[in-house]
């Protein structure tokens, strides 16, 4: 069992985690007039790609077809996921687009926990993201929420491309494979959008950081704690990205939110951490009926995390 003084620095980690997270977010915000979302997409994926390589130093021998088709696909995921995503924080406030974006993992969740109340907690979220509206949906930017649904898309498939990457690849070299497809791919999306601004040093370095700031800390900090935190634990607790990006973007990016808007993100993660748990039933219930030996060597595997976090 862990003990009360592991979980509670293993919390902490989490939460700073996330706080960092979305002062990135909020700092590629600032930098968008400069490089433009698609370029700050393209710095993101390119230093977090070079960050990985240098940790990860991956083989590139060894590694079947189907393999690189996974590790490709992936890299399609990130770069697709972000580029909507920071589309998306152009036109829509931070706390606004992360609350969208968590409705993919939160619909992966309801579906994989076959559990009618899981329904509840969907109707739940679908009151929620009405309420974001602040009492009219004409507030937000339309194509803003699209691309902000097409993030939540991308975060489930997201989720179902690095179970399959991390099946295929031992520790990080899947990712830091994957990352470096996502950035090629990302290149001349990036450099038409940034142009010149690629040569100032200074956006250089600020690019590097939001790639630090959003990707290496969180996930480094995330690594520790789910060496001390249940996942379910650590599923909830990521469930409070909303809340921390709606509070970053009010005190960085001087956005605030109507009372209906806080009150929809309030849903939303009670909603989250519903079917979180509802999913963690389920997987119990399988698991116990489930036999133990396959028969086959291979040991037992905790299903894939509905709410894992993107890296990048």
């Amino acid at each position: 069992m862990t003990s009360r003084s592991g979980t509670t620095p293993a919390v902490l980690l989490v939460i700073v985690g996330l706080a960092c997270q979305e002062v990135g977010a909020s700092l590629a915000v600032l930098l968008f007039p400069q490089v433009g979302p698609l370029g700050m997409v393209m710095l993101r994926l390119v230093f977090s790609a070079i960050i990985l390589l240098l940790i990860a130093r991956p083989g590139l021998r060894g590694h079947t077809r189907e393999g690189w088709l996974a590790v490709l696909g992936f890299g399609v995921v990130l770069a697709v996921m972000n580029g909507l995503f920071y589309l998306a924080l152009e036109r829509l406030p931070l706390g606004v687009t992360v609350t969208i974006e968590v409705l993919g993992p939160l619909v992966l969740s309801i579906v994989a926990s076959r559990r009618l109340s899981a329904w509840l907690w969907a109707l739940l979220a679908l009151v929620g993201v009405v309420a974001l509206g602040g009492g009219g949906w004409d507030r937000l930017d339309p194509l803003g929420v699209l691309f902000a649904l097409g993030a939540a898309a991308s975060w489930a498939f997201y989720i179902l491309a690095s179970a399959r990457v991390g099946r295929e690849f031992p520790k990080l070299d899947g990712l830091a494979l994957a990352m470096t497809a996502g950035a090629v791919i990302a290149l001349p999306f990036g450099i038409i959008s940034a142009g010149a601004a690629l040569l100032r040093p200074d956006l250089l370095a600020l690019g590097a950081a939001v790639a630090v700031l959003s990707s290496t800390i969180p996930y480094a900090l995330e690594l520790i704690a789910l060496r001390r935190l249940p996942a379910a634990a650590f599923a909830i607790l990521m469930s409070l990205a909303p809340a921390t990006a709606a509070i970053a973007g009010w005190v960085l990016l001087g956005q605030e939110l109507a009372w209906l808007e806080i009150l929809g993100i309030a849903l939303v993660i009670v909603a989250s951490i519903g079917a979180v748990r509802s999913a963690g039933r389920a997987a119990r219930d399988a698991a116990a009926s489930a036999p133990v030996d396959e028969g086959d060597g291979t040991p037992p595997r905790e299903p894939d995390e509905p709410f894992a976090e993107p890296v990048a």
